[in-house]
């Protein structure tokens, strides 16, 4: 049987077996509670303080600014809502493309009454700049900027530094989910101003259900999660320890290999956007791919067809894991927001693709073969 090709890596990515490995040894090795005081536990403690070390190292922050969680999900409601709760902070200005952890939390915020204002996307995704200054220089409301990195259906991206120095310029606090770009792109935290940054394990092969918030020590949140005083009083519940040092395992491979992982998937993209341009007619990429854009997100707009409508099914048929927008909500096909927000009514069918430092040419002459054999067969005719 020939093996599934996976290209769905901005949904999630298989463990580094390394990662596993890290993570083996844990589950043997540090079976102590990390806040008991007795050897066990110190074992355990020491193990997940130097996960704590590199985490911050590789992002350049304090170990006193990194806190473990269960992933970007948790991590960006424990910013919104912390900012809200503990910083006074009474309006957020957002984009209608955010994930929906952000955008849901938004939701249950604006029902509070904080105030929620979207800023302006062009066709691509890409944040218009002078209408976000517009936006932070209008009212006298303290606020929170929360801008994703880059997008995860589309990968379009802000630049870090200058949506950070707008926010600073009005003071504004800036929350960014970095899911998709951590370990992918470098971000030094000490030289960009930014109050809160997400990342979660998964999108970088490590462990599901652990991820990391940074908090810059400026501000001051009291405990998302009450209980006992883990995560130095900020989140209750005893440790994950074989997901936090699999996370740190997973981050430092992925910024010790980062140069050569890039350049291997921007040619597998790449190589895969050459052949579906050469193979078939009238194909659309959503966002800048090839501009400010994630490297490893190719989301394809195909045109309107019987076949195309029945693309992602036959796809898996055909061993293939690709994903129609976001993975995130539900495995139905509900639609896309980003897509409904940047191109509503658009009747093309699209495919995201993702990559990794696993895939292959191979891999993408497999898929552009199985496509021809989708796309070019005529439909049944019904008596």
């Amino acid at each position: 049987m020939m093996q599934r090709i996976y290209f769905d890596n901005a949904a999630t990515t298989s463990v580094d077996e390394a990662v596993l490995a890290t993570m083996m040894e844990a589950l043997r090795e540090l079976s102590g509670n990390p806040s008991s005081i007795y050897a066990e536990g110190r074992k355990a403690r020491a193990a997940i303080e130097g996960a704590r070390k590199l985490v911050a190292h590789h992002v350049n922050a304090s170990i006193g600014e990194i806190f473990f969680t269960s992933g970007g999900t948790e991590s960006s409601n424990m910013a919104l809502k912390g900012a809200v709760r503990d910083l006074g902070v009474q309006r957020i200005i957002s984009s209608r493309t955010e994930h929906h952890c952000v955008l849901h939390s938004l939701d249950a915020l604006e029902a509070q009454g904080v105030q929620v204002d979207f800023v302006t996307q062009d066709e691509k995704g890409i944040i218009q700049l002078d209408h976000l200054e517009s936006l932070l220089q209008a009212g006298d409301a303290k606020t929170l900027v929360s801008l994703m990195h880059a997008n995860n259906e589309i990968g379009t991206m802000i630049d870090l530094g200058t949506v950070g120095q707008l926010c600073q310029q009005y003071g504004a606090y800036f929350h960014t989910d970095t899911v998709q770009t951590i370990g992918y792109f470098p971000i030094d935290l000490a030289q960009t101003p930014i109050s809160f940054l997400t990342g979660s394990a998964h999108k970088f092969h490590g462990p599901k259900g652990c991820g990391f918030i940074y908090i810059n020590q400026e501000n001051q949140l009291k405990p998302f999660i009450d209980g006992g005083s883990q995560e130095r009083n900020m989140r209750g519940g005893t440790e994950n320890t074989a997901g936090i040092l699999g996370l740190a395992k997973a981050l430092d491979l992925a910024y010790s290999h980062l140069e050569e992982r890039a350049a291997h998937i921007r040619d597998v993209r790449d190589y895969f956007r050459d052949q579906l341009l050469a193979n078939f007619e009238d194909i659309e990429f959503n966002g800048d791919p090839f501009g400010a854009s994630h490297y490893k997100v190719l989301s394809v707009a195909f045109p309107p067809s019987p076949q195309a409508e029945l693309l992602l099914f036959n796809l898996d048929v055909a061993g293939i894991s690709v994903s129609g927008g976001s993975a995130c909500s539900s495995g139905a096909d509900a639609g896309s927001h980003v897509l409904n927000a940047l191109k509503k009514d658009s009747p093309r069918q699209t495919i995201r693709f993702s990559f990794s430092h696993h895939n292959t040419r191979e891999e993408v002459d497999r898929v552009i073969a199985e496509l021809q054999k989708i796309l070019k067969k005529r439909p049944s005719l019904t008596q």
